[in-house]
This record gives C-alpha cells, structure tokens and sequence, in this order.
C-alpha cells in the first residue's frame, strides 16, 4: 500500500498540537498528534448532517445556515446544494489551515463551495454565533467535536451543556433545526436537547469502513427543532 506524504501543517490554536495535513493519491487526512480528525474518503454523514436539516426547513429558498467546522467541506458543499439563491450558509473555522487547505487542495472532492457567493467564512469559534447571533439562523449544524463527550478542544464544551442549548434556540427561527454529528451515541445529550425544549430525532448514520470511538461503524445525528 502506498504510504501518506506529508503536505503541510499548522501549530494548533492555543493547544499544544499540531495540525498536518497527508496525502496518499488523491486522498487526503487531517490529523493531529497522530489522531484523524477527516479524511475525503467517506463523507455520507457529513453529508446527511445538512441533508437531513434541509428536509425539516419549511423556506430552504431564503434559508440562513450556520455551519461549525469547515472539515473537509462537505457539510457547507450539502446545504449550498439544498438552499436556494437567496440562502446563505456561513462556515465557522478555528484554524486558518483548515480553510486555506479547502481552497487550494482538499476542496476539489467537494467541488470547492468556499468558491459559492451563498458561503462565508467565520475564522473563530462557532459558539461566538451561536451566543451572539448576526442574524437567526434556520438551521445550526454542529460538526467540531466527535460527540458531545469526545471534545476535540475543551472549550466546545460549552456548546453542549444547557446553557449552550438555551443559546442555541434562542439563536434558531421558530422551526429551526439544531443538527449534531457524533462518533456516538450520548442519552445525556438527548435529555439536555429535550429540556431545553426542543423537539428532538436521534437517527444514526452508518458509514461501512469509517472506524469510530465506540468501533461500532454508526455514527449519531441529533435533529432538534425549535418549536
């Protein structure tokens, strides 16, 4: 088997860490401190994260969308391809690799929405629009951890706990979908969406050959909607 070649790397935003980026063919990861965090390989949840969230919005033509974690691009490549031309989805990215990598390299898989007038980026936490929104979104989809308890940095944490929620419906039109992507699953992430009232589906996603934290193969997606 071909072996991966270095592309390039980034310290990672206050962390000890290191982000790389390796290639293998037209394959690419991103890792850090020898833990995958992406890959291009199988993207299906990704894509079901925003699939999945567009079906439950009732005017997809004007839909404001606000994506946490850029990845690879296929959740911001998923719901430009739902929303109308009136919509507009905004990305949220911590680090400024990640984004210049999709728009020079990895975002050829995804067929390079930063490059779509309906995107923007945010270089900065997620939670920063989700306590003080520039507008009320329709939908926020949130794919910066790998669950809920497996927190790729310690301050997402926030995102998840009752106050996190509170602010995430206030932040969210009525009708409006708070979608989660997991590695697994977590009943104390349920009960916190439901009381904090919203009307919650838990739907796993299985994806044949991605490993997970629970080797399991299923991955977890919360659609919460807001009343």
């Amino acid at each position: 088997m071909r072996k991966w070649d270095y592309v390039d790397h980034e310290a990672v935003l206050d962390d000890d860490g290191t982000l790389y980026l390796m290639s293998r063919g037209s394959e690419y990861v991103i890792h850090v401190n020898g833990r995958e965090l992406m890959s291009n390989r199988m993207h299906g949840s990704e894509d079901a994260l925003s699939d999945l969230a567009c079906d439950r919005l009732e005017d997809l033509d004007r839909a404001r969308i606000l994506v946490g974690g850029l990845g690879m691009g296929f959740t911001l490549a998923a719901a430009l391809r739902r929303i109308g031309p009136e919509g507009h989805v905004t990305v949220a990215e911590l680090m400024p690799a990640v984004v210049r990598w999709n728009r020079e390299i990895v975002g050829r898989a995804s067929r390079y929405p930063l490059r779509d007038p309906r995107a923007a980026v945010y270089l900065g936490d997620v939670g920063d629009l989700v306590e003080v929104p520039p507008m009320t979104w329709s939908a926020i989809l949130l794919d910066v951890d790998n669950g809920p308890r497996a927190l790729t940095r310690p301050n997402n944490g926030w995102l998840y706990t009752l106050q996190g929620l509170k602010a995430a419906r206030a932040a969210l039109i009525s009708g409006g979908i708070l979608g989660v992507w997991s590695a697994g699953p977590d009943p104390g992430f349920t009960r916190r969406l439901r009381k904090t009232g919203f009307i919650v589906e838990v739907l796993p996603h299985t994806e044949t050959g991605r490993p997970t934290r629970y080797n399991s193969g299923a991955h977890i997606l919360w659609m919460a909607r807001c009343p």
